[in-house]
């Protein structure tokens, strides 16, 4: 693709293009357009074109669902940008600030996980010597099914 110079800037790229510069596979960006989260015109032989700025959106997905956001999520995160220019660093801290308690509390409940990993589940088998300390009488059953002590809601 070459060097960005004035003359190329507002030039539009090819699924190709993108594809090379985002590290993202052609049939990632269709299903990423197909779920709304980019978009692209059609030139005169029907090829898509992507802005420029579809770049810095497809890395804002990326870094997204890395964290573990779920798409729809994430579309409706992008949805609050205008379309027509590249996110900038603003857009950025407010997106991410939008998914820091999600984040944080994800976080929080693998720590516990990892932690309690060798601990009673609460699940009601009480075949362990801790589940008559930590689940007498099955008690826990009385908030629903599953591992009630590992995902406490």
């Amino acid at each position: 693709m070459g060097r960005v110079t004035p003359e190329t800037s507002h030039r539009e790229l090819t699924v190709g293009e993108v594809a090379a510069r985002s590290g993202v596979a052609v049939s990632t960006l269709h299903f990423y357009e197909a779920k709304g989260l980019i978009r692209s015109t059609r030139n005169q032989g029907n090829q898509r074109r992507y802005p420029r700025e579809v770049l810095r959106r497809v890395a804002i997905i990326k870094v997204a669902q890395r964290t573990g956001i779920p798409l729809a999520e994430i579309r409706e995160a992008l949805s609050t940008l205008p379309q027509g220019r590249t996110p900038t660093a603003t857009d950025w801290s407010r997106l991410s600030a939008q998914w820091k308690a999600d984040l944080d509390a994800r976080i929080a409940r693998l720590t516990r996980l990892r932690d309690q990993l060798n601990d009673c589940i609460g699940c009601g088998c009480l075949s362990t010597a801790a589940c008559p300390l930590r689940n007498p009488f099955d008690e826990l059953s009385e908030q629903g099914a599953g591992p009630r002590l590992l995902d406490p809601t």
